[in-house]
């Protein structure tokens, strides 16, 4: 696979810890994830997926450890919410479209935030939806969609800030399986085309064969990854393990 422009942004995790109430989500987890790669995590429900692409995304904080995006942890910046938008992409299983929008109006909504002139965030929102398939489908409502068109809306809407890191859980969870193809071909071609780091949760094989490598994850633990690459798509041997740095290793996460 080709990472485009190499545009895409650095993630660590460092010995990230995780809990809600009693229960331990993430025990003591590191991961590195390089610029332009594309990463499957894979585990059974409950094994800290989902916990963990909220961290990456700042969604939640660490008890325990550090995620930086790029050297800084987004929840530090003095505006943490405006650095997640400019840095980060987020697409869900459930893909969360307002109701009462259009197609285009739901791709806007991200660049009201931004600050972007109405007639800009029109121009951008038309031409992710050309980019998606749908510049036909601009003008309708959600329930007007099918489920994989209302899916290539919310990719669009990921998108509409250009961010470095496009995080996805279980983005094709709610669909069939051809159309589950569709918008996996369609999320691999933009990742190669724009050069983000793709970071993607899914039980579905199919991720984790087009995925430049995969991690999979049991009681928020590591417990397998495959090597990175030295670029994405090419092979590389696995780096030196070194107690003090972040690794994907079978050895550093195992127990």
């Amino acid at each position: 696979m080709s990472s485009g422009s190499g545009a895409g942004a650095a993630v660590i995790v460092d010995r990230v810890g995780k809990s809600f109430g009693q229960i331990s989500a993430l025990r003591e987890l590191s991961l590195r994830v390089d610029p332009g790669e594309a990463v499957a995590i894979a585990g059974r429900s409950g094994s800290g997926k989902s916990t963990l692409l909220s961290l990456i995304g700042g969604l939640e904080q660490p008890d325990r450890g550090d995620v930086l995006i790029d050297g800084q942890p987004i929840w530090r910046k003095p505006h943490p919410a405006h650095a997640r938008r400019e840095l980060v992409g987020f697409i869900f299983q459930r893909h969360l479209l307002l109701g009462t929008l259009s197609a285009r109006a739901n791709v806007e909504v991200p660049l009201i935030g931004a600050g972007i002139h109405r007639a800009e965030r029109r121009t951008r929102a038309l031409g992710l939806l050309e980019e998606v398939g749908l510049a036909a489908r601009a003008d309708h409502l959600p329930h007007e969609l099918s489920g994989g068109e209302r899916q290539r809306v919310a990719i669009a809407r990921a998108l509409a800030n250009r961010p470095r890191l496009l995080l996805a859980d279980e983005p094709t969870g709610a669909l069939d399986s051809h159309t589950s193809e569709r918008v996996l071909d369609l999320l691999f071609r933009l990742r190669d085309s724009l050069g983000m780091t793709m970071i993607v949760v899914s039980y579905d094989q199919a991720v984790g064969a087009r995925a430049d490598r995969t991690v999979t994850l049991i009681d928020g633990r590591i417990q397998s990854a495959d090597a990175p690459s030295s670029a994405p798509g090419e092979p590389r041997p696995s780096p030196p393990v070194s107690p003090s740095s972040p690794t994907t290793s079978r050895s550093a996460h195992a127990g």
